[in-house]
């Protein structure tokens, strides 16, 4: 029984280190990249938080595939 707990907190445990990596790299890309756009005000504000959005849920599907753990699993039995 203990056992299967451990299993269960690793696996949540995985999860929410596996968003807050993908969080860190988003935030990263997007600001670099805004930083050498040189754009401005509102557009800035949109294009950035369009990058973010991107690479957020692109960095989750890579690691999805590649450790295995499921952000995604909407509709899956």
């Amino acid at each position: 029984m203990i056992g299967m707990e451990f299993a269960d907190v690793k696996k949540w445990v995985i999860f929410f280190i596996g968003i807050l990596v993908a969080i860190v790299i988003a935030d990263a890309l997007s600001n670099l990249l805004m930083n050498y756009s040189g754009l401005t005000g509102w557009v800035n504000f949109v294009v950035s938080f369009v990058l973010y959005a991107v690479f957020f849920f692109a960095i989750l599907y890579v690691l999805e595939k590649t450790i295995g753990i499921e952000f995604f699993g909407f509709g899956r039995e």
